[in-house]
């Protein structure tokens, strides 16, 4: 055997994808083939001809860095070598820092990953994908320098569905590709589109570093009020379950588990998140409460069957605190469902026999005391002061435990990793002070790392830094995402069959449609609508917010039509209404008879009970570039899409659905799969 110490690029003549996987499906890698091994700063050894990296420094070859071994037994192997405080930092799912200039904070990682041994984190940088490939490099390089050589997993929130700017006349150049949000997906209800779309996200975050997506929502949106129903497939559970099969099979590469050539998808949110108390949302104190009137968590359960037939890699449960809830003649404990133990071991371990990762969401160590519990102040408000500065903590049900005591029951309950934290102080404690066995932390230790295994990441932790910067947001992938973003729109209302439009020649008045992309369709824009021809108005559902807490801002909650300020009846939550402006614009233009075209971002199911009769053409969008939408409305391209939810025909009509029934809205002015074809 002999030992090499410098920077290596072997290349195999065996497919990458032999060499690890699941155990089921797992190869030995024949000693003729030599696999691809990539390295900074770690020594390789020469074994019987074939190179290893001697990732612990040792100078002998263990059966973790035995490429030739099964992911399983690899990861059996590391965990044994592990120490309390290694094994602790592991189940942490740290955050990796920005600095000013938007670049990764490589001294306060290297404290998180080498003091405090944490070795996953989230990524929230954008920008340059040569930049994020090259910090992601940065991280791994640092990461070798640890005492076992562990590369580092890296996730992201979703970063390929398009928000509409009317001041961009285009998508950033270096931006991921930009496709409708799941909403318009399963308004379109083409699996293997949806596959496409996660095959090409895929390809996107491989190329760049990133190896796990925080998505999809399996969540459906029975409640009409909750605020992140644009993040679900809407509310039927068999569309729901589909489209989340082929989400996750596009993103791991195929049904049957992790490959080289995967992203780690993590379902969310398991039971279901959607039935909030009022639809406000469990990351606020005022939403922590999740209802079953209608008795009706088997219906909220439909859509994980699709994950799991996809081999899902992991699953998070949401913050919800369920309130008399019933399963199996067993009332729930009203606790977060991340510190449930019938639900992540009975149910997602028993029941459906899940054995990867349970990944915790974010916050829900942390207490809720002071201005977290109560809101930053008027006086904080109109100083300028950001409702961020009151801090966040989703320990819901629990806030009489310490830290520590949270951390006990969350991973009795089931938890493999706790979101958003770097701080394993707790957990250490737990484990040196016996409140946890071992074996428990030793399975929770070994399914995070086999993910690893799986990936190919202790054998090829880097990207090549200028192949991210072709594959990302390339035209072909784009091309793909703006096609999804044409067929993704709902055409619900055309009056005298008013489309397609000629617009060349016409004096238009917009509403957040940017002029520059309008003049290319060979409009005149117009200043006031008493000057057009005709009006093209895009707009959002009307919504409520609560500027005292951070996610009262980023979360809606409440109304969710077009009312007058004066006389409009606001959700029982205090808060901001957004609509009315938008409402007095739509009425100014009706008084003119122009033909006018509205165009309506559903985030959430909105009331147009007072819109549909002062518009010729109602549109709906789930997040569409102004191109895509003019394309539309000319007829270059048609909306194909059928309404995932039906949207309500009045506030009372809301008030009174039950919030985990789904269709059970009175009279819906457009019942789900509305749209005209």
């Amino acid at each position: 055997m002999t030992v090499k110490r410098k920077s290596i690029f072997i290349v195999s003549g065996l497919l990458a994808a032999g060499l690890t996987g699941c155990d089921n499906n797992d190869h030995q890698v024949s000693p003729g083939n030599q696999a691809a091994l990539e390295s900074r700063n770690i020594p390789t050894l020469t074994v019987d001809g074939l190179k290893f990296k001697d990732l612990n420094k040792n100078g002998q070859l263990d059966p973790y860095e035995d490429w030739r071994l099964d992911s399983a037994t690899r990861a059996r192997d590391l965990t044994a070598r592990m120490s309390v405080e290694e094994k602790a930092g592991a189940m942490m799912h740290g955050t990796i820092g920005l600095n000013g200039a938007g670049r990764v904070d490589i001294s306060a990682a290297e404290e998180d990953v080498n003091q405090r041994f944490v070795n996953t984190f989230i990524t929230r940088m954008a920008g340059d994908p040569q930049h994020i490939s090259a910090d992601n490099n940065a991280l791994q390089e640092m990461a070798e320098k640890s005492r076992l050589g562990i590369p580092v997993t890296i996730s992201t929130d979703p970063r390929n569905h398009f928000v509409n700017d009317p001041n961009a006349t285009s998508v950033a150049a270096g931006s991921f590709s930009q496709w409708p949000e799941p909403l318009g997906l399963a308004a379109i209800d083409d699996t293997a589109l949806s596959k496409t779309f996660g095959d090409i996200a895929r390809q996107e975050y491989r190329a760049v570093g990133i190896h796990m997506a925080l998505s999809p929502q399996a969540d459906l949106a029975t409640e009409p009020r909750w605020g992140r129903i644009n993040g679900t497939f809407g509310e039927d559970n068999q569309l729901s379950k589909r489209q989340v099969q082929a989400y996750i099979e596009g993103f791991q590469h195929g049904d049957k588990g992790l490959t080289q050539d995967s992203v780690i998808t993590v379902v969310k949110h398991f039971a279901g998140g959607g039935p909030q108390l009022g639809g406000l949302d469990p990351h606020n104190v005022f939403g922590k409460e999740q209802v079953y009137p209608g008795d009706n968590l088997e219906y909220h359960l439909v859509p994980f069957e699709g994950a799991f037939a996809a081999n899902v890699a992991s699953v998070m449960p949401y913050y919800g605190q369920p309130i008399n809830l019933w399963y199996k003649d067993q009332l729930i404990e009203e606790v977060g469902f991340g510190f449930n133990k019938q639900v992540l071991t009975e149910m997602l371990r028993g029941r459906f026999g899940f054995s990867g990762v349970v990944l915790s969401d974010w916050g829900i160590l942390e207490s809720c005391e002071g201005k977290c519990a109560t809101g930053i102040s008027d006086a904080d408000i109109a100083a300028g002061v950001s409702p961020w500065t009151a801090g966040i903590g989703m320990s819901w049900g629990v806030e009489n435990l310490t830290r520590q005591e949270r951390v006990v029951k969350a991973v009795e309950a089931g938890v493999d990793q706790f979101g958003g934290t770097s701080d394993p102080s707790d957990l250490i404690e737990a484990i040196n002070q016996q409140q946890l066995p071992i074996a428990t932390i030793d399975a929770s230790v070994t399914r995070i790392l086999q993910q690893k295994f799986e990936l190919g990441l202790f054998e090829k932790p880097y990207v090549d830094e200028a192949k991210a910067v072709k594959i990302v947001g390339n035209a072909e992938f784009q091309q793909k995402g703006d096609d999804a973003q044409r067929r993704a729109q709902i055409l619900l209302q055309d009056n005298n069959s008013l489309l397609p439009l000629a617009l060349s020649g016409k004096k238009v008045f917009l509403h957040n449609v940017n002029a520059t992309v309008a003049a290319r369709y060979g409009l005149e824009v117009v200043a006031n609508p008493e000057e057009a021809e005709i009006a093209i108005l895009r707009v959002d559902t009307p919504h409520q917010n609560d500027p005292h807490y951070p996610f009262g801002v980023s979360v809606n909650f409440g109304q969710l039509g077009f009312e007058d300020a004066d006389t409009v009846v606001l959700d029982q939550k205090a808060g901001t209404y957004s609509g009315s402006e938008d409402y007095q614009l739509i009425k100014q233009v009706k008084a003119l008879n122009l033909p006018t075209v509205i165009s309506v971002y559903l985030d959430r199911p909105a009331i147009l009970t007072n819109i549909v009769d002062k518009t010729d053409v109602l549109l709906a969008n789930f997040g569409a570039s102004d191109e895509a939408v003019l394309d539309v409305i000319t007829g270059k391209s048609k909306a194909q899409g059928k309404l995932p939810f039906e949207l309500p025909s009045s506030w009372q009509a809301v008030l009174d659905q039950k919030e985990d029934v789904a269709h059970d809205s009175v009279d819906p002015l457009f019942p789900i799969g509305a749209g005209i074809l």
